[in-house]
């Protein structure tokens, strides 16, 4: 039977590649499950929340301090948004993202997919789930390309 812990690790895998799982969950993590369910909701370390389970599609939705993790133990994550510098505090506040604040993306971009939005200083800004795949970041003029979910400002 396999653990708590190389379950959700092997999410992290899947969902942002080989070598995330043991970067974003070090090895005290503690598990919160649902009241109702009995199923993994929100996964901590040191007391800071790292992620939430999604029970909807089975993958995992960041926070600040999981993305943190992320960029500082997994330099191959692949799933970073950078904004223009004039709009930074924008994003720390948690609103959304739009295509033509965007200075840079990653290839692997998906709409749907989990993201973490930086300063070109690679500092965690907000984590969010981008709307629109790298290209048409740069070829829209209008239009949302990351639906923060939580900016640094709103810290949980």
């Amino acid at each position: 039977m396999m653990s708590e812990l190389n379950r959700i690790r092997e999410i992290a895998e899947y969902q942002f590649g080989h070598g995330a799982g043991t970067a974003l969950f070090p090895e005290d993590i503690k598990i919160e499950y649902s009241k109702n369910t009995g199923r993994i909701r929100h996964i901590f370390s040191e007391d800071k929340l790292l992620a939430n389970f999604r029970p909807n599609d089975g993958l995992l939705t960041l926070t600040i301090a999981g993305a943190e993790r992320l960029l500082k133990y997994y330099p191959g994550f692949k799933y970073t948004v950078t904004v223009e510098d004039e709009f930074k505090e924008f994003i720390v506040q948690g609103k959304n993202l739009f295509a033509k604040h965007v200075s840079e993306a990653d290839e692997e971009i998906r709409p749907g997919q989990e993201v973490v939005v930086t300063d070109k200083e690679n500092m965690v800004l907000g984590v969010g789930r981008a709307v629109l795949t790298r290209d048409e970041m740069f070829a829209f003029k209008t239009g949302v390309a990351v639906k923060v979910r939580r900016g640094r400002d709103r810290h949980t």
